[in-house]
C-alpha cells in the first residue's frame, strides 16, 4: 500500500492496512504530519501562513525520472502546488515592533518522534521509545505528556486530561457494557486574579510562549458516541492520546452569550428558564430520544424545515433557539424535520457518557489524532517519510491499473494499492470536480466570551446567521488546560461554509463577540467584550462528498481521500477510511484491536524462527520488525510483555 499525505482518512487507512499485515509506505511532501488536519505551535503557524501567502510552483530541474517509464505505460502527473488554502489574512492587535527581537522559549525535552529518520532514511517507531500515555485515575494526577519539538506540528508544556480506554476484562462492567473513561484531574482551579487585576498579555509574550500553543487548522470535537471514539477504543489507539470534556454549550441570543442547559440536571438547575419552560423542554427532548416510535407526531412535517416544526410544538422562542442552534446545531433554513430530530437524538444519546456535554477534545489539538493512527501503523511495520514528494502515478496502458509511483528522487516505488489525498491531484484529473469551501478564523483572546468562576472552560457555541442567506457560525473556545494556548489566553476557532472570503464571512460575528481595538486604543477605554490579541482568517477547500467517478482517468486501484469537511464531528473521515479499506480488503476486519500477550499461541517452530530474528506470523510480524529496528531484535513475545 502506498499512501500519499498523512491526513486523518489516510492515516486511519494506513493503520488498518498495517494492522491486517499489509506492507505500508506513507509519504508526505510536507515536513509535518496531518496535512490540513495538523496542529501548529505559534511560530509553526506563522511559517505555515508565510508558505501559503507566497505559493510558487515547483519546477522539475531533473527529468531523469521519465526514463523509468516503459513504452506500455503512461503517467498521471500529481500537483506540485497546494491550492487548498486561500485568502489568508493575518491581524495583530498588539505591538509587533516590541516582538522583533523576541525568540520562542527553548525546546522541551525531546522524545523520539514519528518521522525522525533512521540510518536508512526510514521513520522508526517502537513502544519502548515512545511509551503510551499512562491511565489517569480519578484520585491520581495523570502523567505529564511530553511533546516533541523541531519541525513537528506543535509543542506543549503541561496538563492533565481524560484518557479513553476499552474496558479491561478484569474490570467490573458498566450497565451498558460501554468502554470506560478514566478522568484525570482536569478541573481547573479558581481564578487567581480578580477581573480588575487581570494580567495584560502582549504580542511579545505570545511569541515567547509560542510552544504552548497548539493551533488546529481544522476545528472539530469528538462526539462521545461518534464513529471516531468507537474506532479509537476498538483499535486501542486511544492509549496514544488524552482528552478533555467540553464543559459547556453556549448560545448567542439578543446580543448576549448564555449557557444552555442540556442535561436533565442542567435543565432543572437553570435560572434562565421558567418552571413551565423546563417541563416543555424535557417533554420535547424525551420525545426526540424515541421519535421514530411516534411517526404520527412529525410525519406531516417531513417536508418542512426543523425550525417550522419547532413552532408547532408550543415551545417558547428561547426554547426554539436553544434546540435549533445549541442542541441540534442545524441550519434554520436548510434542515428538514427528520434531519433535525436525528441531530437532536444524536446529541442526547452522547450526553452523560463522559460528562455533562456530548463532546470530547483531544489534548494538544485535533492534529494529535492523525499522528496517533500514524503511530499505530508504524508500530505494525509501516514506513514513514516526510519531506518526500511524489512526481506521478505510473499506469499500465493495457490493464489501466496503477503500477507504481515515482518520487522526487527519481525512484520508482511499486505497490498494489495507492491512497492519494485530493489536493495532490492535478487540474487535468479534476476538471469535472466542483469544490466547496470552508471559512476559518483562529483568534487568540485575553478573556472568555462568558466569564465564570472557573477560567478553564471548553465551550462550543453556534451563532445564528447575521444576515439572510449567510450560514450559521460554529465557535469553539479552548482554555489553557487543553494544552492549546498559554496561560491567561483563550484560543477561539470560527468555522462556517463559505459564501465569500473567510474574513467577509466571519468578521461580522467576531465583532459581535470581541473587541478588535489595538492595544493602544484599548488602554483608553473600558472594554465590555474580550479583546482579540491576534487573528488569522483563511479559506480551506472542502472536498468531502465527491464521487470517485468525478475524477477523470483515475485507475481503479487508486483511491482518493478528501480533506476536512465543515461538520463538527469526524464521522465523514472515518466512514471514508472504512469504505476504502473494505473495497481493498473485503474479507479483513477494519482496525481490530492488537492481540493480548496471553492470546498469542506459539508452536516450537515459530519460537525457534522468532529467536533467530524472523517471523511469519501475521499477528506478530509487524510488531517484531518494528521492535528490531529500534532495540536490536527482541522478540514479539517480549515486546508484548513489555507493552502489557
Amino acid at each position: 500500500i502506498a499512501c500519499v499525505l498523512s491526513g486523518l482518512p489516510e492515516s486511519i487507512i494506513a493503520a488498518a492496512c498495517a494492522r491486517s499485515g499489509q506492507s505500508v509506505l506513507h509519504v508526505d511532501s510536507r515536513n509535518y504530519y496531518g496535512g490540513n488536519w495538523a496542529s501548529f505551535s505559534f511560530s509553526g503557524l506563522l511559517s505555515w501562513i508565510k508558505e501559503n501567502q507566497q505559493k510558487t510552483d515547483i519546477d522539475d530541474e531533473h527529468e531523469d525520472w521519465r526514463k523509468l517509464i516503459l513504452e506500455n505505460e503512461e503517467v498521471i502527473s500529481l500537483s506540485k502546488k497546494d491550492k487548498t488554502i486561500q485568502n489568508v489574512e493575518v491581524f495583530c492587535f498588539g505591538d509587533q515592533d516590541s516582538a522583533e527581537d523576541v525568540e520562542e522559549a527553548g525546546a522541551l525535552p525531546k522524545l523520539p518522534v514519528l518521522g525522525d529518520l533512521g540510518a536508512e532514511g526510514v521513520a522508526q517507531e517502537s513502544e519502548e521509545e515512545c511509551p503510551p500515555m499512562q491511565s489517569a485515575l480519578p484520585e491520581v494526577e495523570s502523567q505529564e505528556p511530553e511533546k516533541a519539538t523541531g519541525t513537528e506540528p506543535a509543542g506543549a508544556m503541561e496538563g492533565n486530561g481524560t484518557e479513553i480506554t476499552s474496558q479491561n476484562a478484569s474490570s467490573p462492567s458498566t450497565a451498558l457494557g460501554e468502554s470506560a473513561l478514566e478522568l484525570g484531574k482536569n478541573e481547573a482551579a479558581p481564578s487567581e486574579t480578580s477581573a480588575q487585576e487581570q494580567k495584560k498579555i502582549t504580542y511579545s509574550q505570545i511569541v515567547r510562549e509560542g510552544r504552548r500553543f497548539n493551533i488546529d487548522l481544522v476545528s472539530k470535537l469528538l462526539y462521545s458516541r461518534g464513529l471516531l471514539i468507537d474506532l479509537l477504543i476498538k483499535s486501542n489507539v486511544s492509549r496514544y492520546a488524552e482528552f478533555k470534556n467540553a464543559t459547556r454549550i453556549l448560545a448567542f441570543r439578543e446580543g448576549r452569550v448564555e449557557q444552555v442547559p442540556c442535561s436533565r440536571a442542567d435543565v432543572f438547575n437553570s435560572k434562565q428558564l421558567t418552571m413551565v419552560e423546563k417541563r416543555m423542554l424535557m417533554k420535547f427532548l424525551t420525545f426526540c430520544l424515541d421519535y421514530e416510535q411516534h411517526p404520527d407526531e412529525y410525519q406531516d412535517y417531513e417536508n418542512n424545515t426543523f425550525a417550522q416544526f419547532l413552532r408547532t410544538r408550543k415551545l417558547t422562542p428561547s426554547l426554539q433557539h436553544f434546540i435549533l442552534h445549541s442542541i441540534a446545531m442545524v441550519s434554520e433554513t436548510d434542515c428538514s424535520t427528520p434531519e433535525g430530530l436525528q441531530a437532536t437524538k444524536k446529541f442526547l444519546q452522547c450526553l452523560g457518557r463522559y460528562g455533562n456535554t456530548p463532546f470530547l477534545f483531544p489534548l494538544y489539538g485535533q492534529g494529535e489524532i492523525p499522528q496517533c493512527f500514524c503511530r499505530m501503523c508504524a508500530v505494525f511495520g509501516g514506513i514513514y517519510c516526510l519531506r518526500h514528494s511524489v512526481q506521478c502515478l505510473v499506469v499500465d496502458k493495457g490493464s489501466g491499473r496503477c503500477k507504481a509511483v515515482v518520487d522526487h528522487f527519481g525512484q520508482r516505488i511499486s505497490a498494489n494499492y495507492f491512497i492519494v489525498e485530493d489536493s495532490y491531484l492535478s487540474e487535468a484529473v479534476c476538471t469535472n470536480v466542483c469544490y466547496r469551501q470552508i471559512s476559518r478564523a483562529v483568534l487568540i483572546t485575553d478573556q472568555s466570551v462568558l466569564n465564570t468562576d472557573s477560567e478553564q472552560q471548553v465551550s462550543i457555541m453556534t451563532v445564528p446567521p447575521v444576515d439572510p442567506g449567510k450560514p450559521a457560525v460554529c465557535v469553539i473556545e479552548l482554555c489553557s488546560s487543553t494544552m492549546t494556548c498559554m496561560k491567561d489566553t483563550y484560543l477561539v476557532h470560527f468555522t462556517c461554509p463559505s459564501t465569500k472570503t473567510a474574513r467577509e464571512d466571519l468578521e461580522p460575528v467576531v465583532q459581535k463577540l470581541f473587541n478588535l481595538n489595538t492595544e493602544k486604543e484599548a488602554e483608553n477605554e473600558e472594554l465590555e467584550k474580550p479583546r482579540v490579541l491576534w487573528a488569522v482568517y483563511f479559506n480551506m477547500r472542502d472536498s468531502s462528498g465527491i464521487d470517485k467517478n468525478s475524477y477523470d482517468h483515475l485507475p481503479s486501484n487508486v483511491y482518493v481521500c478528501s480533506g476536512p469537511d465543515a461538520a463538527l464531528g469526524n464521522d465523514c473521515a472515518v466512514k471514508q477510511a472504512e469504505t476504502i479499506f473494505q473495497e481493498m480488503f473485503p474479507t479483513e476486519e477494519f482496525c481490530p484491536p492488537p492481540p493480548n500477550p496471553e492470546d498469542i499461541i506459539y508452536d516450537e517452530d515459530e519460537i525457534a524462527t522468532e529467536e533467530s530474528g524472523f517471523s511469519n506470523s501475521p499477528e506478530t510480524k509487524p510488531e517484531s520488525s518494528t521492535e528490531e529496528s529500534s532495540s536490536g531484535g527482541s522478540t514479539a513475545a517480549k515486546k508484548e510483555e513489555n507493552e502489557e
